[in-house]
């Protein structure tokens, strides 16, 4: 069985996407649909640059699904069929991806609520008030624990994502983030790591761009999945509409169980993953996770064929 996974932020890279539109006509119109949607040329910043403009969250979370969804087109224009996969998932924005594949979302309205989620996200906490950690080496419990020691008063910490491979990501109030790196440190984490981004994500900080997404939600149409969705925030397949706005919103302030997922699907009976889109991060982390698994990064014409033929 075949499962298909779309990346999240942090997988962006200037000049990303630029080979398929060049080698895809329906590649390039993903870019050119994108661009209408949101009434700006963000192909240009995504090809071009520079790289603080890509990098910035209200820009990075619709240009990794445009190049995710360009990957998606050249290899249904080579015959690939979406459903032909068991599940789809995606790693945070890459929910919104994965949704779009599944024909649950129109490109154009991934794209703009993928906006507002960038633009809700980094306005509901002042810069610097919030950041994240990579803690490398330690269980989940122990993780947990020492966020509960480094809470206090109004300082909050939580694990934001669960990676697999030993890798768990924390956010929170900036205070209680170095209190808890801290702890984990004490505890016997391998490493402890400030992750270099511009707000504290899926943390309850994150709560004013879960109201602002709720808003946004529904004002969008959204339809039911062909292909069930296995969800950041339960690791389990939706694909009911409802239960799709219902599980995007508690995603902007709750856990991405992405070893959970890749794990349930894997239980189910998939036995490769494609990861398509910029990068190779989620291959990477689901060879971690579970060693079985196969999978491959589809980001450039290239990669296309070697993919398909084997699939057949």
């Amino acid at each position: 069985m075949l499962a298909l996974t779309f990346p999240g932020q942090g997988s962006q890279a200037v000049g990303m996407g630029k080979e398929l539109a060049d080698a895809f006509p329906e590649s390039k119109a993903v870019f050119d649909e994108v661009d209408e949607a949101l009434g700006e040329n963000l192909s240009k910043i995504i090809w071009e640059g520079p790289d603080e403009a890509l990098t910035s969250t209200v820009n990075a979370q619709p240009a990794l699904m445009a190049v995710s969804m360009a990957a998606l087109r050249a290899m249904e224009s080579q015959g690939f069929m979406v459903t032909s996969a068991a599940y789809v998932a995606g790693h945070s924005l890459g929910e919104y991806s994965a949704l779009a594949a599944a024909h649950a979302l129109s490109i154009a309205d991934t794209a703009r609520l993928l906006r507002i989620r960038g633009e809700a996200m980094q306005a509901a906490v002042p810069v610097g008030k919030g950041a994240m950690a990579a803690i490398i080496g330690l269980e989940q419990a122990q993780v947990e624990a020492a966020c509960l020691v480094a809470t206090e008063h109004e300082n909050a910490c939580q694990i934001a994502n669960d990676n697999g491979g030993g890798q768990l990501v924390i956010s929170g109030h900036k205070e209680a983030v170095e209190r808890a790196m801290e702890a984990c440190k004490e505890a016997g984490a391998k490493r402890a790591l400030p992750l270099p981004v511009s707000a504290p994500f899926h943390s309850t900080l994150m709560q004013p761009a879960a109201e602002r997404m709720a808003q946004a939600l529904e004002a969008v149409d959204i339809k039911p999945t062909i292909v069930p969705l296995v969800c950041n925030v339960l690791a389990d397949p939706i694909s009911h509409p409802d239960d799709i706005k219902k599980r995007l919103v508690e995603q902007v302030t709750g856990r991405v169980r992405w070893s959970e997922s890749v794990q349930y699907m894997a239980g189910e009976g998939v036995s490769r993953i494609l990861e398509i889109g910029s990068g190779k991060v989620l291959t990477g982390l689901a060879r971690r996770i579970d060693r079985d698994l196969a999978g491959s990064a589809i980001g450039k014409p290239d990669d296309i064929a070697p993919v398909l033929e084997s699939l057949s």
